[in-house]
């Protein structure tokens, strides 16, 4: 059993990626350790948690190398096991955890006790305003690199979509940076990460120009 408030939940460490709430991860799962994770989690209610790995990880990689202390969570709602036993699958994430602990296990992969961490303050006027300037920054981002996002642009049409949602929606689009990335998964504040997610879609559009200005000179 777990503690009140706690669960447990598979963890899949992989270096320089953070998976925000909200959206779609497509994984090809061939490790051994983590085909066996992804068979008992079909079986379990297809719950596990994708936490980013800290730097120097690689050489404790096949051990247990350091890892974030807050992941994405979600549910395989897509998968195809394949002849070789390796697995193509899609998770859906739905939240932010805060690992806890890693507790004792015989399974071959990490399972760990977590909290589910909410956002704060998410139905002001200020992050209202702050979404409508992130809108308009990642339209110019989008036109910029010539490239569109179905998945993104319906969010952007959408009125109903609310500033968490877009925000992690964006970030996982448009922010490249890993450290960057998992700051505004970690930050729980919605005002303080809108503020964040603007402040480095500014700086993106700074590097587009400044890249656009070189190559006409």
């Amino acid at each position: 059993m777990t503690r009140a408030g706690r669960f447990y939940v598979p963890i899949f460490p992989l270096p320089d990626l953070t998976f925000f709430p909200h959206t779609i991860l497509p994984l090809h799962v061939f490790e051994p350790r983590y085909r066996a994770m992804v068979n008992d989690c079909l079986g379990r209610g297809r719950r596990l948690a994708v936490v980013g790995l800290k730097p120097g990880y690689e050489d404790d990689y096949e051990g247990k190398p350091a890892i974030h202390a807050v992941a994405g969570a979600g549910q395989i709602v897509q998968w195809e096991r394949l002849a070789t036993g390796r697995f193509n699958i899609l998770v859906k994430g739905d939240g932010r955890i805060r690992i806890e602990r890693e507790i004792p296990t015989d399974t071959l992969y990490r399972v760990a006790e977590a909290t589910a961490l909410a956002d704060v303050g998410a139905g002001g006027a200020a992050a209202g305003r702050l979404m409508t300037e992130i809108k308009t920054r990642c339209r110019r981002v989008l036109t910029a690199v010539g490239r569109s996002s179905p998945r993104l642009d319906e969010a952007l049409a959408a009125s109903s979509s609310s500033p968490p949602v877009l925000a992690d929606q964006i970030a996982s689009a448009l922010i490249s940076s890993p450290a960057l990335r998992q700051r505004l998964l970690e930050e729980t504040d919605v005002e303080r990460r809108l503020r964040l997610l603007l402040a480095a879609l500014d700086r993106l559009l700074g590097q587009l120009d400044e890249g656009r200005q070189a190559g006409s000179s």
